[in-house]
């Protein structure tokens, strides 16, 4: 099974049943932290692998009433879950966006997305054509942890999907290999989110520590961060 027919098949529901929905309100409150640092204004949101559509459905109640927001997905168990969020200023299409014709956005999101695309390069250069605005939210999966015990990596890829793994470095030099001017990034610690991982429980308070302390040592090493990256 290729890792695609597994959001196609219904095997990534089945790790994943809320489709991380959990973490939705964190991610959006980040979306609109980079959007407002850097003063955009869009009219038109969309987001590619949109999964249960819930960051949009945040960001459709914070951002003004003039935004429109439309998103994507090829699952249909996502969509399913999604279509129950729709009303008249938020869309979802069971579709991929490159097979929609004339698509453009004034903002894209592609938030943890790229680390699941088997050709990812050609992902990114045709999405750089659909928006003036690019904002996309990467899995620092690559710290020194993971190195040492390759365990995680091997459940990202089984549970998760991801099948590419990030530095902060060699994120943004993708990003740019691609096409894209870099505009704006950050770190996103993901230590305060809910988990029951007993692991991500012991390492909590050090890489919070750590990171208070060393903001780049603490990725590289501890690791549980992401990337929030605007581009055009």
């Amino acid at each position: 099974m290729t890792k695609q027919n597994i959001y196609l098949s219904g095997e990534y529901l089945k790790y994943n049943p809320t489709w991380h929905s959990e973490d939705s309100p964190w991610k959006a409150n980040l979306i609109l932290k980079i959007i407002q640092r850097n003063n955009l204004h869009p009219t038109s949101v969309t987001e590619i692998g949109c999964g249960a559509g819930e960051i949009l459905s945040q960001l459709h109640s914070k951002l003004p009433d003039n935004v429109t927001f439309t998103g994507y997905e090829i699952s249909p168990q996502a969509f399913k879950l999604c279509q129950q969020k729709q009303n008249e200023r938020l869309n979802f299409k069971l579709l991929d966006i490159f097979d929609e014709e004339n698509a453009f956005y004034s903002l894209v999101l592609a938030i943890d997305v790229i680390e699941h695309i088997e050709d990812y390069i050609g992902f990114l250069k045709k999405l750089r054509l659909l928006g003036q605005f690019k904002i996309f939210h990467i899995p620092l999966d690559l710290y020194l942890l993971t190195i040492l015990r390759p365990s995680p990596l091997q459940t990202s890829r089984r549970i998760q999907g991801h099948i590419h793994y990030f530095t902060r470095e060699t994120a943004l030099a993708t990003l740019k290999d691609a096409g894209y001017e870099i505009i704006d990034y950050f770190y996103t610690p993901s230590y305060d989110l809910p988990t029951k991982s007993k692991v991500k429980l012991i390492l909590k308070w050090p890489r919070k520590i750590l990171y208070f302390l060393h903001q780049d040592f603490a990725v590289r090493t501890l690791g549980g961060f992401s990337l929030m990256v605007l581009t055009k």
